[in-house]
């Protein structure tokens, strides 16, 4: 290579076609070797020699890529692709990029023009499949997968797409055989080898968690928690992580590098500011407005807002399932920005455009998050909330909006935001929440007289060790019976089949149907005590319960996610329901089932507490979250890094 570098470096800022496309080759030659800026500098030179030759356009979009700056990549295959109209590689390169833009038409086309030329171009058929999982055209998803499979069925990458596929689907009231079908194909996407595992390894521990398998889960278990220990993992998912209950250290840890892969290539693009209007105007950022667990926590709150000092601005990238709730939330913003057909880029010009102060992330790393929106830092201030229970460890959100139970001062070590502490919980409500008429016991499949443990979290929540302690919990309470929501089909077999193994009855497991939210609060007025999961804990779950009347008992967790019910019992006045370890959670369980008077005196309580505690005084916390907003700017105009303080108490 030095001789052609020799015989380069002498030409003059113009060459002949040949010497234009030798520097191009030389160009993809450093790059193969890792040497990206001065391969970017060669490529400048032969596109600037030869501007119509598409291979030097091919080659420039394999180095730009390299250098993580997708768009502009995306255009040189597609200048390469115009060149070239009979090349297949340059649009398929072109749509790969356009879908990881969110530039889904684009993409589209891109892709069948690719595929156009070459029917068996694997590329192009698997980014074709992925584009129809990001439109939730679920059933087309699968079945591109499968016909990418079968030209190449060792396609390690194809094989675990089609298995999140599968698992997505599942989800969303597939059939049986989809959720069993998910695990084959993680599994062997992993023994065909993929250069990050971690990923699909978090995917397939959380699939078995999902449908209560668990032969085997402390092995996947435990070679995922050494995956993110070691560091050599930047793909496992930490909303799934959380489940591994590791401590908030290797959550960081987790979070950080996940942040850093999702987020690869974009930079800030907006000029900060110190200087803002007569109001602070407040930017909220979600998928979820809609009927969805953070929509029914925040309605009143965007509605209690103080219109003399805030503006509210809902930034939504979610669909329009077009329910009552989305129609609450958008008349209860002053300004609705939807920003669902965007790519991330697009969103965030457009939350710039609105002169958003402080824009709050209300997703975090939860289903459907887009963190490329907040990366580009489109508002000076940038805070979560809310979605996400840990931290985020992005570069780009500066504050997590707490309080002290779930993020206790001394964690801050453990979280890339600064912590502003709520002063009584970081959690809203609504009470304007119907609850519905009453239904008997009987309807629900319950004993009439017996004690009834209510356990409502979702599936993926029920590890071996919890289930374990319920079953001693029922054992040792004559009679009683354990309420479950309805999850995928195989969930309430395994579960009884657990029950089974550990001496229990499994007709004492009874499972309820999801139902609509009026009917789903009021039938928690059947139970007698929500018992509350760990690592990671109920969230909107245990508000539903409490706001209903049903008493939950928890154990304060080691991070976040499994904190979040000892905060809401504090804020509510049943603090001694969140007990310090397991033994007592077992003891106090069995306790308050042989103490009628104990258990309905603390239903009593929390009844009176719909009126007057802190949990359900959604203008005392409109209040306290304002306080928080204002102060954040006060900090940042006043020419302050972002630091950590605690709002008072508002009265």
């Amino acid at each position: 290579m030095s001789a052609l570098f020799s015989a380069l470096d002498t030409l003059g800022q113009a060459g002949t076609p040949e010497e234009a496309v030798a520097r191009s080759n030389l160009g993809e030659a450093l790059r193969r070797q890792g040497r990206l800026a001065e391969a970017e500098s060669h490529h400048r030179k032969a596109l600037a020699w030869l501007p119509d030759f598409g291979g030097n356009h091919y080659n420039w979009g394999v180095t730009l890529q390299a250098l993580g700056r997708p768009a502009e990549a995306a255009a040189a295959y597609g200048e390469a692709a115009r060149l070239m109209p009979q090349f297949a590689p340059a649009p398929c390169n072109q749509g790969v990029l356009l879908r990881d833009l969110g530039r889904l038409d684009e993409a589209e086309a891109a892709l069948r023009r690719a595929l156009a030329l070459d029917a068996t171009l694997v590329p192009a058929r698997l980014a074709l499949a992925a584009l129809h999982r990001d439109r939730g055209d679920l059933d087309s998803a699968v079945a591109a997968f499968r016909a990418c499979l079968s030209l190449r069925p060792d396609l390690a990458e194809g094989q675990a797409n089609l298995a999140l596929t599968l698992k997505e689907r599942g989800q969303r009231g597939g059939t049986a055989e989809d959720g069993a079908a998910s695990i084959v194909g993680f599994e062997r996407a992993l023994c065909l080898g993929l250069p990050d595992v971690g990923g699909v390894l978090a995917q397939l521990v959380q699939q078995r968690r999902h449908l209560c398998r668990w032969d085997g889960l402390t092995a996947l278990s435990g070679r995922l928690v050494e995956l993110v220990r070691e560091g050599r993992t930047q793909q496992v998912h930490p909303w799934i992580f959380l489940g591994e209950g590791a401590g908030p250290a290797l959550e960081r840890a987790c979070a950080e590098r996940y942040a850093t892969w999702k987020t690869r290539g974009i930079r800030p693009a907006f000029p900060t500011r110190s200087i803002r209007g007569p109001k602070l105007r407040i930017g909220y950022l979600s998928a979820d407005f809609h009927e969805h667990a953070t929509a029914v926590l925040i309605a009143e709150l965007i509605e209690r807002h103080d219109r003399d000092r805030f503006e509210i601005v809902g930034c939504s990238y979610g669909p329009d399932d077009g329910g009552p709730l989305r129609r609450r939330l958008v008349a209860g913003f002053d300004r609705f920005i939807d920003l669902y057909a965007m790519t991330d880029e697009q969103a965030s010009g457009l939350i710039h455009e609105a002169g958003i102060d402080i824009l709050v992330d209300l997703k975090g790393h939860t289903q459907n998050a887009r963190p490329g929106i907040a990366a580009h830092r489109p508002a000076p201030l940038q805070a979560q909330w809310l979605g996400y229970p840990g931290t985020l460890g992005s570069p780009a959100i500066d504050y997590v909006i707490a309080d002290p139970i779930v993020v206790p001062a001394d964690h801050q070590r453990f979280y890339s935001e600064r912590i502003v502490h709520l002063p009584d919980c970081y959690q809203p409500n609504d009470r304007k929440r119907a609850i519905g008429p009453v239904p008997a016991r009987a309807d629900c499949g319950l004993p009439k007289d017996a004690m009834v443990f209510c356990a409502f979290n979702a599936s993926y929540k029920i590890g071996p060790e919890l289930f374990g302690r319920w079953c001693r919990i029922l054992e040792r309470v004559p009679g009683s019976v354990l309420w479950l929501l309805e999850g995928p089909a195989e969930v309430a077999d395994n579960l009884r089949r657990a029950a089974a193994g550990r001496g229990l009855a499994p007709e004492r497991l009874v499972f309820a149907p999801r139902l609509p939210g009026p009917a789903h609060l009021a039938r928690h007025r059947l139970a007698d005590l929500f018992l509350d999961s760990s690592p990671v804990g109920a969230h909107t779950t245990s508000s539903d319960a409490l706001w209903a009347g049903l008493p939950v008992l928890t154990v304060l967790g080691r991070s976040f996610a499994g904190r979040v019910a000892a905060s809401l019992l504090h804020a509510v006045g049943l603090a001694e329901l969140a007990v310090a370890d397991w033994d007592a959670y077992e003891a106090t369980a069995r306790r308050l089932a042989e103490q009628p008077a104990e258990l309905a005196a603390l239903k009593l309580r929390l009844e009176q507490a719909r009126v007057t505690a802190p949990l359900f005084d959604t203008d005392r916390f409109t209040r306290s979250i304002e306080a928080a907003y204002a102060t954040m700017w006060d900090i940042h105009a006043g020419g302050e890094p972002p630091r950590g303080f605690a709002v008072p108490p508002q009265g």
